[in-house]
């Protein structure tokens, strides 16, 4: 048995007591966005430490707590914070908590980030479905799994976010007022912001934003044939021609103001699933 099949069977042991309702969608809440947690009937709230393998969140506002409930008749489970390349952690690690889940049912996936925005039009505070990814960064979460039980060794990307749930969230976008744009996103490894010369390099290449996350948990949901779908909000405008300094402090802020329209949208697509 390879350590980390041995690993998953552990933490799905201990967790399994607190899935009473048998959640159907996995939520991963990125860099200033928890309010969605407010809309959860909770069951359980366990924090990281507690789980067995899970890594330790050490970002600002990633709380570190993975959430039992229920929207609306939904099961859920939420992670209250993820982890990243740039905590040190190896991408098997970041990934570890998306193949937990869907060891313990879970069918569809939602994820949210942080991130800057390259295009012109997108502007602080925009939100921007995932619409497809370029990843820059170095490692691969695959990358020594050549059992089967992990899922397929070469895994297809042609469509790593799920069409039917990005319809369903521009569908609910439009339902409680709000405007979901479409984009492509660049995932480095941080924990650096970018020059000048790296946000005309990554435009060049064919980005719209970029951040830190994300890209490894699609490319396992989609080894593990887990639908998912992301959302990003633009928290900075990265336009190399007129740069101005940004500080963690001012992206967390500009997050946590957008937080409760992506929460109100997130909602309305998991009383649907």
């Amino acid at each position: 048995m390879h350590p980390l099949e041995s690993q998953i069977e552990a933490a799905v042991n201990f967790l399994s007591p607190f899935n009473v309702d048998k959640a159907r969608v996995g939520i991963v809440l990125g860099t200033g966005l928890g309010q969605l947690v407010q809309h959860i009937v909770v069951s359980k709230t366990i924090s990281y430490y507690e789980i067995p393998h899970f890594s330790l969140s050490t970002v600002e506002s990633h709380k570190g707590q993975l959430i039992f409930g229920k929207i609306g008749e939904t099961p859920v489970i939420a992670m209250q914070g993820r982890f990243h390349y740039y905590e040190g952690y190896s991408m098997q690690q970041i990934t570890f908590p998306i193949r937990v889940m869907k060891a313990l049912g879970v069918e569809k996936l939602l994820l949210s980030n942080a991130a800057g925005g390259m295009r012109p039009a997108f502007k602080k505070g925009d939100m921007v479905l995932l619409d497809d990814h370029i990843n820059l960064q170095p490692e691969n979460p695959l990358r020594g799994l050549n059992s089967t039980v992990f899922g397929v060794r070469f895994p297809d990307m042609s469509m790593p976010y799920d069409e039917e749930l990005g319809k369903l969230l521009k569908a609910a976008a439009h339902k409680v007022g709000y405007f979901l744009r479409t984009g492509v996103y660049v995932a480095v490894p941080g924990p650096n912001l970018e020059t000048r010369a790296e946000y005309r390099f990554l435009r060049m290449i064919g980005g719209d934003m970029v951040g830190m996350s994300t890209v490894p948990e699609v490319i396992v949901a989609n080894q593990i044939k887990l639908p998912c779908a992301a959302v990003s909000v633009i928290t900075d405008e990265c336009d190399p021609d007129n740069l101005h300094a940004v500080s963690i402090e001012e992206i967390i802020e500009v997050a946590g103001n957008t937080d409760r329209k992506l929460s109100e949208i997130f909602v309305e697509v998991v009383k649907q699933l």
